[in-house]
């Protein structure tokens, strides 16, 4: 890669550790220009190490010997520091940003990471039980990696803290409200992104009714008033709302009710089945959790479980718009919301008592309006970038703390 030896100066990396994965990314400062995109898999296994960078069109496999595949996150992102300063000697990484899904109560901003911010986000991982304690693996390692370099905890929870009481209670006990069981909403680093690229793309728009539609293996939706997010079809988990991948969404407690008192199921049985075995895989029979594979599927479990999908697409577009009272922009982002045009399609089709008018041939291109010019809501597919949104709080609060 000797194309790559003109990077040079200051950076900041991003990390998005999964049970068994690093995602990253190192943005080049002043300008935060991304450089670098790569994925480590397979963590305590197998591993994969692949990197794409920036200015070029191909992927590369970086191949490390039997030895050094990593046992945990530390060693795998003790590894991938290891070829990054190989690869991009030039290049300082000066901060580590991290996607942390949870926040709680109390987090609606990035933070710099402390002691007593780790110990705080440990109370949190009862929340978040898959998300949050690999989040803080990357965390640690980072830190041991780094050494006294600044990181960054921007959490997913954070951007929907401007919610009222009625949009994050449940209607139990008031005494659980107070224990921090509420509403929380997720995917708020992807929702940012798409108010502000609202903002730069159709300022007057912007500041409407907008719905935005998270859809990927993980989806939900949220509804923005001025920019501000009002309301969100996921919860007090990730488990609410939508249907996803492999994760039920809406469901009657009373399914769980009956899981445990006549299945005899545990709670982590159950959780299994919620979080893993549910959604587009168990509805296809478990044939996939992958749209691509089910719209390519001739079963007939396949077509019901997109049936079921767009329904309750089309559903809480319904709902939101209700809280609203209307509905100015319509905004598909995530792997199926930017990919799938039929997806988009479906959701569309017979939605003119909202105000929505689709352009088929516009659709079909994958361009950026994909309404027609009658369509009294203007719908949008826009590619989000989540790491774009940690690395500039981390370089915002890097500052305030460096001489940068």
């Amino acid at each position: 890669m000797n194309n790559q030896e003109n990077l040079r100066g200051q950076a900041i990396l991003t990390i998005n550790a999964g049970s068994s994965s690093i995602k990253f990314s190192v943005f080049l400062l002043p300008q935060s220009n991304q450089i670098l995109v790569g994925q480590i898999d397979g963590i305590g296994g197998e591993s994969t190490f692949k990197v794409r960078w920036c200015s070029e069109n191909s992927e590369h496999t970086i191949n490390w010997p039997h030895a050094k595949q990593p046992h945990n996150h530390r060693e795998a992102l003790s590894e991938l520091i290891q070829w990054l300063h190989s690869a991009a000697q030039d290049v300082e990484i000066i901060a580590v940003g991290h996607r942390v899904v949870h926040g709680g109560q109390k987090y609606s901003a990035p933070t710099i990471i402390t002691d007593e911010v780790m110990k705080e986000l440990e109370a949190l991982m009862a929340l978040a039980p898959l998300h949050e304690p690999h989040n803080l693996a990357g965390i640690r390692a980072a830190q041991e990696s780094f050494g006294d370099i600044p990181q960054i905890a921007c959490f997913d929870t954070a951007f929907h803290r401007t919610h009222s009481f009625v949009d994050d209670c449940y209607a139990i006990p008031r005494s659980f409200y107070d224990k921090g069981v509420c509403r929380y909403g997720f995917h708020g680093l992807s929702y940012q992104y798409i108010a502000e690229r609202l903002m730069t793309m159709f300022p007057k728009e912007s500041g409407g009714k907008v719905i935005v539609a998270h859809l990927g293996n993980g989806a939900s939706m949220t509804a923005l008033k001025g920019g501000i997010s009002i309301a969100s079809t996921m919860g007090f988990s990730s488990l609410d709302g939508l249907p996803m991948g492999t994760r039920c969404g809406d469901i009657d407690p009373g399914v769980l009710l009956y899981m445990m008192q006549h299945e005899g199921l545990s709670a982590n049985e159950i959780s299994d089945i919620l979080y893993k075995e549910s959604g587009l895989k168990g509805l296809s029979g478990g044939l996939s959790n992958d749209m691509r594979t089910l719209e390519a599927s001739a079963l007939p479990e396949a077509k019901e479980a997109i049936d079921y999908y767009v329904r309750e697409v089309k559903r809480e577009i319904g709902a939101l718009t209700a809280l609203m009272a209307g509905l100015d922009v319509l905004v598909f982002t995530g792997g199926i919301g930017s990919n799938s045009a039929m997806i988009r399609a479906r959701v569309l089709k017979d939605m003119s008592w909202i105000g929505i008018d689709i352009d088929e041939e516009h659709n079909l291109k994958g361009e950026t309006i994909v309404s027609s010019p009658a369509s009294k809501v203007l719908c949008l597919k826009i590619n989000t970038d989540e790491e774009r949104v940690i690395a500039r709080h981390a370089f915002e609060l890097t500052k305030q703390i460096c001489d940068v």
